[in-house]
């Protein structure tokens, strides 16, 4: 869907299909912060009390890179800057140093040593959040929808209900009426017309 020239800079979580396609198409990824944290409190729920200290390690760190964000506006822009990479710095150190033997731990320290600079991306890049939280909102409504009907079964479903959804979101993002569109929509197909649009409006 982004196709091969995309050339933004792409918020997710560590899932498997982000990392391949950011492996093959040089693409540049902000991973969740929020979504490490979780996976870092699974460390701390571990048998083993070295996975249990190094999770310990790992939050205490990404507690104060969060903590420095949550100070920004108290703090000239210089120095915000400052503060994240020190803060950035602690992170790295804490989860790719003294790590235990266990699989889990060395996963965790294996992905900062690979994609440790994809967690940090919005430190360099304005406008990039540190969490897509933002997107996970804008779906959520869609996630509810398929628990409570249990989704589809067919191709036919399956493009209304991701046509359907887009159009939903879309509208929402630009604060334009759903039922509107969809009636305008239905008015320019029978009449002839030019349909509405869910490309955002130029400058």
């Amino acid at each position: 869907m982004l196709g091969t020239e995309f050339n933004g800079v792409l918020g997710c979580d560590y899932f498997g299909a982000y990392q391949k396609y950011m492996r093959k198409l040089d693409v540049r990824v902000q991973f969740c912060l929020a979504h490490l944290i979780r996976d870092v409190k699974f460390l701390m729920t571990l048998p083993s009390r070295k996975d249990q200290a190094y999770g310990r390690r790992v939050r205490a760190a990404l507690r104060e890179l969060f903590a420095v964000i949550h100070r920004r506006e108290k703090m000239t822009a210089t120095a915000f800057q400052k503060a994240l990479k020190a803060a950035r710095e602690q992170v790295m150190t804490a989860a790719t140093t003294r790590v235990p033997r266990d699989n889990h731990a060395q996963n965790m320290a294996k992905r900062f040593r690979k994609h440790g600079e994809a967690y940090f991306r919005f430190i360099t890049t304005p406008g990039i959040e540190p969490t897509n939280n933002l997107a996970e909102q804008a779906i959520r409504f869609v996630v509810i929808d398929r628990r409570i009907t249990q989704g589809t079964r067919s191709e036919t479903g399956r493009r209304w209900c991701e046509r359907i959804w887009t159009v939903i979101a879309t509208c929402v993002q630009q604060g334009r009426s759903v039922f509107k569109f969809i009636l305008d929509s239905v008015h320019a197909h029978f009449g002839g017309g030019l349909p509405s649009s869910l490309l955002p409006s130029g400058p």
